[in-house]
């Protein structure tokens, strides 16, 4: 048994820094990089792909709301044809920064209330998903598993991976609880490891409440802008290979 570990990265801007993409780089298999709306810049970008491409770990899009003051967590509501524009935007930035590090992209993330919100209406998943794959048909779409997203996915026929978070608790509808609410992240490293390990060893989401969502995962989130971050991903790691099963970035 394998899984891919992916953690969100690139999300420094200018003279700001966010999270550790070095030391996460030498833990994860995938990695999501800011486009510039909702966290990085185009040097960030470049220096994060090279980064990874040198370390090995494959690369994605990691597209949001243009929405830097909040970091992509407002809902903002926006046209479907511009939202369709912003995210090929992202997506040819992306891709041309990518290419000038010497690799490629093989997947594509939405980001933070751009992501939730897709969890929730298909209709809008599948519109993200439409403009991603307009511009890059190749690329996999990688979902938050057990949601609208990976509904959108199964219509559209398209290459998919099932996400599942290491730090975030999930509703009882496959959603993840929100942010402001309590134990919506999960701060104990410890915890995140052992939970992880077995959430895909039963190939399901454990809720909040205990209750199992059975569904397809192949990779696991690492966030990167946390204190608790890279103990996180240490421990997730750790747990994963101490359970038997074995870390490759997903097939394309």
């Amino acid at each position: 048994m394998y899984v891919d570990l992916n953690a969100d990265m690139g999300e420094s801007f200018g003279s700001w820094k966010m999270g550790d993409d070095a030391q996460l780089l030498d833990i994860v298999t995938s990695a999501n990089v800011a486009c510039g709306f909702h966290a990085g810049d185009p040097d960030v970008m470049m220096k994060t792909m090279a980064l990874a491409e040198k370390n090995g770990v494959g690369i994605g899009a990691h597209p949001g709301f243009a929405d830097l003051q909040g970091f992509g967590r407002y809902r903002l509501n926006i046209p479907v044809l511009t939202l369709q524009n912003q995210i090929r935007y992202q997506i040819g930035a992306a891709s041309a920064i990518a290419q000038a590090a010497g690799t490629q992209l093989r997947h594509i993330k939405l980001h933070g209330a751009l992501s939730n919100m897709a969890s929730e209406n298909e209709h809008m998943a599948r519109a993200c998903y439409e403009a991603a794959l307009s511009v890059a048909p190749n690329l996999a779409i990688m979902v938050l598993a057990g949601t609208a997203q990976m509904d959108a996915v199964k219509h559209l026929g398209c290459n998919w991976v099932g996400e599942i978070f290491a730090d975030r608790a999930y509703n009882d509808d496959g959603t993840l609880v929100d942010r402001s609410l309590p134990g919506a992240v999960i701060h104990d490293a410890a915890e995140a490891g052992l939970r992880i390990a077995k959430m895909i060893k039963e190939g399901s989401i454990i809720t909040q409440s205990g209750k199992r969502i059975i569904t397809d995962i192949h990779t696991v989130c690492l966030h990167g802008d946390t204190p608790e971050a890279i103990d996180i991903a240490k421990s997730v790691r750790s747990a994963l290979e101490e359970s038997g099963i074995g870390l490759q970035k997903f097939a394309i």
